[in-house]
């Protein structure tokens, strides 16, 4: 089984709907994407669809990815341009999710592959991403090439005396840094 990618595929009311599942169903299955479960789709959807306004506008990009067996969406995330003309260099990945029946076959290491092949093309020289902290989630951005540069601690509080550390992962894309 393998992933098959599409660069800012054509936002349908269907992609939607997809996009609203897969991101309600990471969330409760404890996945770090923005909600705390449970959530319910009607929750998720205001924010997918302001996510979507971003690529539609020209200034995000959108990263899908299905599964070659039976088509359905796998995994996604989305490339938001800083709005700000000093950051133009770099992108930052958000929303980095794979459906959790497709978890640890490697298609997260897979998406955030194919995220560094599409900076690269648009000429990036660099990428951020930001993480919840106590998930672990350390390692695995670590293993994808991802340094950590910076940590806020308790910046995210997920339940009243339960707050996690936003720390902040980038990837130099410049050749001669790798």
């Amino acid at each position: 089984m393998a992933l098959q990618f599409a660069l800012d595929p054509e936002l349908t009311p269907r992609l939607l709907d997809e996009v609203v599942a897969l991101w309600t169903d990471v969330t409760n299955a404890g996945g770090a994407v923005g909600f705390v479960a449970p959530v319910t789709p009607e929750r998720v959807r205001p924010v997918a669809e302001k996510a979507f306004a971003g690529v539609r506008e020209g200034r995000d990009r959108f990263l899908a990815a299905r599964d070659t067996e039976d088509g359905s969406l796998a995994a996604i995330l989305f490339i938001e341009d800083q709005r700000f003309n000093l950051f133009d260099h770099w992108r930052m990945l958000k929303r980095v999710m794979v459906h959790p029946r497709l978890q640890g076959r490697g298609y997260g290491l897979d998406l955030l592959r194919e995220a560094e092949r599409v900076a690269r093309t648009m000429g990036l020289e660099a990428l951020q991403l930001s993480a919840r902290g106590g998930l672990g989630l350390e390692s695995f951005y670590t293993r994808a090439g991802y340094k950590e540069v910076g940590r806020v601690p308790a910046a995210i509080r997920v339940a009243p005396g339960d707050d996690r550390d936003s720390i902040f992962f980038w990837l130099d894309l410049r050749e001669d840094l790798r």
